[in-house]
């Protein structure tokens, strides 16, 4: 191991989306996470398209982790998970609360044993409060928020974005959480919970509309591709059916999208030369930004745009990104190894470190892929401990992993 972390140590029990993200994070950039899952594999695995029976999502949430499959639900396989939690530093796990409790693997139990041990607790709705138990997802924490109420027409009910954004912001969150507590630990030698909500770190995002709210009652409303106060800041359609967001709500940057629109005059139009007039006119100049970028392809208002230092660009898919040179010289699509693919394409590492960068070493495993190992390097296990958990179902290795023996072959006769 490699990279800032590499002393660290973190074991995931988390699954879905917000905890393995959390722990795809600190895995990037050197720590050594080990991934458990049941048997049957975390559900991610079963999101998002596949290829050739492998789980694409999987091949990148769960990249760079050693992965293991013990099952938590037998008491063999909470004292595997037990022993494996106090011979790390981290704990990262997304249970409802109190799960963990009734499994003996609460903070407060592991803690008692090693004063230093971190719990990164990701719950859609808090480890207190009234709504503690109720059942959560990135989208239910997200329409509890506020922030699905902003996203949208606002002629038309709430949407989504197609990805789950409340997810793997909560999983950001809670990687931060952990570096503050490992910081903490430096100083005190003391570990310490990190509490990350779904609903919480969706309502963080929303921020202008808290106090607007609190003292002049103002219930913020979808206001489709533009920012509300913020003008001029919205999608714009080309000739060619291309579209283009434009912000240039500073008045410095809207004299020059003036200029760039041969308009030189409305950067001192007094309706327009201060962002609160253009905010007060905002229909009638988007009217105009909007006849100006109809009347030529995307290509040339990119060039205009970008001549006269306009901040714009144009809606990506991901096979523009494929294929955009930016992208590309800043390694945010590397091809990681991966046993079955050969190679796959996978989102690059973000931030961007310049002494100590992370990596993709490789993508996500097979489920129990690294079972046998873990076992042995960590805990000590011997080949016929592990075979005896094997064959009573505690333990599960991947064929890959399993050796020439099958779980049949290695039962009790």
């Amino acid at each position: 191991m490699t990279g800032p972390l590499a002393n660290v140590r973190v074991l995931e029990l988390g699954s879905s989306v917000a905890g393995p993200f959390c722990g795809r994070l600190l895995a990037d950039f050197g720590a050594e996470v080990i991934k458990v899952e049941l048997a049957e594999g975390d559900p991610v695995r079963s999101m998002g398209k596949q290829f050739e029976g492998k789980s694409l999502y999987a091949a990148s949430i769960f990249r760079n982790k050693r992965l293991i499959s013990v099952d938590l639900r037998t008491p063999k396989g909470r004292e595997l998970v037990k022993r494996l939690a106090l011979a790390s530093d981290v704990i990262v796990e997304n249970f409802r609360p109190g799960t963990l409790e009734r499994f003996g693997l609460g903070y407060a139990a592991l803690s008692e044993e090693k004063p230093g041990i971190i719990m990164v607790r990701i719950s859609g709705f808090g480890q207190t409060g009234p709504y503690s138990q109720r059942a959560g997802y990135g989208v239910i924490g997200e329409a509890l928020s506020g922030l699905r109420h902003l996203t949208g027409d606002p002629d038309r009910p709430p949407t989504r974005i197609a990805a789950s954004v409340t997810d793997e912001v909560t999983a950001i969150y809670a990687a931060f959480g952990t570096m503050l507590a490992l910081w903490s630990r430096a100083a005190t030698g003391r570990g310490q919970i990190v509490d990350a909500t779904l609903y919480e770190s969706a309502f963080s995002l929303i921020e202008p509309h808290v106090p607007a709210f609190d003292k002049l009652g103002i219930i913020a409303n979808r206001a489709g591709s533009r920012l509300p106060d913020s003008a001029p800041n919205n999608l714009y359609t080309c000739s060619d059916a291309r579209h283009i967001h434009i912000t240039a709500m500073g008045d410095a940057v809207f004299a020059r999208l003036a200029k760039a629109m041969g308009r030189a005059e409305l950067s001192a139009d007094p309706r327009f030369d201060k962002q609160l007039g253009r905010s007060e006119n905002e229909m009638e100049l988007d009217q105009m930004i909007a006849d100006w970028v109809g009347a030529r392809t995307l290509a040339q208002v990119v060039e205009v745009l970008n001549q006269h230092g306009v901040p714009a660009a144009p809606i990506y898919t991901v096979k523009d990104i494929f294929e955009d040179p930016h992208f590309q010289d800043r390694d945010m699509i590397v091809r990681a190894p991966d046993a079955t693919l050969g190679t796959v394409a996978l989102a690059g590492v973000v931030p961007k470190l310049s002494a100590t960068p992370g990596e993709v070493r490789y993508a996500g495993k097979e489920t129990g892929e690294d079972t046998r190992e873990v076992l042995a390097d960590i805990l000590g296990l011997t080949d016929a401990e592990v075979n005896g958990l094997l064959a009573e179902g505690v333990i599960a290795c991947s064929a890959a992993s399993a050796g020439s023996e099958t779980a049949a072959d290695m039962a009790p006769s």
